[in-house]
């Protein structure tokens, strides 16, 4: 009996790899994670394609102390389906961990993440510094402006995860995430973000229906960049080979 950590990649039912499509028809439960990221698919869509029935796991189940997913692994094939790489979140590495512990034959499918997907703006992946999330609630959070004044002293990009709650519909927008390090900037005044900063806006990155939008915060700020997921991106030095393939983007 094993427990398949199995990434679905960005976008929908067919970004799956062969591997996980496998391992996802030999599976007697399988589950779709459903807080982390969303694709740009339904469940039903996932359910026809698989031919499996799909059980949503919200937080709660997925890190339940009496969990669920981990009881059925030990006397059953169990298949957790994750938006983008499977590994990428903390909350699947602490679940894989506690797979460990009991016992649980654990087996990794990896698929496409964000993290890697947002070379197609044509900013090197290797001059990123520390990834931060932006989380829905952030009246008192200042965290992800600390990690880009961190990562812009080393010259560094600085990718920016936005928070979602599908569960309520609620989602935060690149406007929103620009909104939120203004408000910060004027709070704590340190020159690190202004409406002329240079941005890179991506939505629903992988899909067909993508965006990448490259300009000032405040062009930024005017754009609808449209339905969920979000990612923003502050670059740092640019190499001239960066430079040019941002000008694709404006």
């Amino acid at each position: 009996m094993s427990l398949y950590f199995i990434g679905l990649g960005l976008s929908n039912e067919k970004d799956i790899s062969i591997n996980g499509l496998e391992a996802v028809k030999k599976c007697d439960v399988v589950y779709l994670e459903d807080y982390t990221s969303i694709l740009n698919c339904k469940k039903q869509d996932l359910e026809k394609f698989f031919g499996k029935k799909i059980v949503l796991a919200r937080r709660n189940l997925v890190e339940s102390d009496n969990n669920e997913i981990l009881e059925n692994a030990k006397i059953k094939n169990v298949a957790l389906l994750i938006a983008g790489d499977p590994l990428v979140a903390t909350t699947h590495i602490d679940l894989f961990l506690r797979a460990k512990k009991e016992g649980i034959k654990c087996n990794i499918i990896h698929n496409a993440s964000i993290i890697t997907a947002v070379g197609i703006t044509g900013l090197q992946i290797y001059k990123f510094g520390k990834t931060t999330s932006i989380p829905l609630e952030n009246e008192n959070v200042e965290t992800p402006y600390d990690v880009l004044k961190d990562n812009l002293s080393l010259a560094l990009h600085t990718l920016f995860l936005l928070d979602l709650n599908p569960e309520e519909e609620k989602y935060l927008s690149i406007n929103d995430a620009i909104r939120y390090l203004l408000k910060v900037e004027l709070k704590k005044n340190q020159k690190i973000f202004s409406e002329k900063t240079l941005c890179v806006g991506c939505a629903r990155i992988g899909s067909e229906s993508q965006i990448i939008k490259v300009g000032t915060a405040k062009e930024l700020l005017k754009f609808n960049f449209g339905k969920a997921v979000h990612c923003f991106i502050i670059p740092g030095k640019l190499h001239f080979v960066e430079e040019e393939t941002l000008k694709l983007w404006e």
